[in-house]
């Protein structure tokens, strides 16, 4: 059996644990990804968009390690605060924000704008996920779910946003659900279903 081998560029070691679970379960074992090495440059994530900061940290990978690579790029997109913290959503609150941080800082600026009714406070979360090769091409997939922004913290799962986004159709967050139950509805794991489709196609091709 033919196995196509890439190189994940995140270091978060919460991201990296749920997106080799996400394509390992959408692949069976066809796709696999190899750990970021420890000399891989940093990179600023200067693009205007997802797809921007994801094809600038997938490339970088590819020019270091001369391997392909995959990235990702999330946003959390709240309608009361104008669809921030958007493209900024890992640096809400400052370059170095812990996720305590970030999510202090929306549930602040929520409250600043008066989004106390669950229809104040609907959101979307979306991830671009993608996949740059040696020789140029890329494999390119998106997720996106609907939900709400709860007043309060619940749960102690997950990771980032989770403990207050609560995904539509649910009344729990992210944080409350199970892995298994977060990645079947998660923006990540539609993103990294709808990318692992398009790896596997580029196993049967070689």
């Amino acid at each position: 059996m033919s196995t196509l081998r890439l190189v994940l560029a995140t270091a978060n070691p919460d991201k990296a644990r749920e997106i080799t679970r996400i394509v390992a379960a959408a692949t069976s074992g066809r796709v696999e990804l190899l750990a970021r090495p420890p000399d891989a440059p940093e990179v600023d994530e200067t693009g205007e968009t997802l797809e921007d900061n994801a094809r600038l940290k997938a490339r970088a990978l590819v020019a270091h390690s001369a391997v392909p690579a995959v990235a990702d790029d999330t946003g959390l997109e709240v309608e009361a605060i104008g669809g921030a913290p958007g493209v900024r959503s890992a640096r809400y609150a400052g370059l170095r924000a812990s996720y305590d941080d970030n999510v202090a800082k929306l549930l602040t600026d929520l409250a600043a704008a008066g989004a106390a009714a669950e229809a104040q406070r609907l959101a979307r979360f979306r991830t671009v996920a993608l996949a740059a090769f040696p020789d140029g091409h890329e494999v390119l997939a998106e997720g996106v779910v609907e939900g709400t922004i709860a007043l309060a913290r619940s749960g102690s799962g997950g990771f980032g946003y989770d403990p207050v986004f609560v995904p539509k159709g649910e009344d729990r967050t992210f944080a409350q659900m199970t892995p298994e139950e977060k990645n079947h509805l998660s923006h990540r794991g539609r993103a990294f279903r709808a990318l692992a489709a398009g790896l596997l196609q580029e196993v049967g091709s070689r």
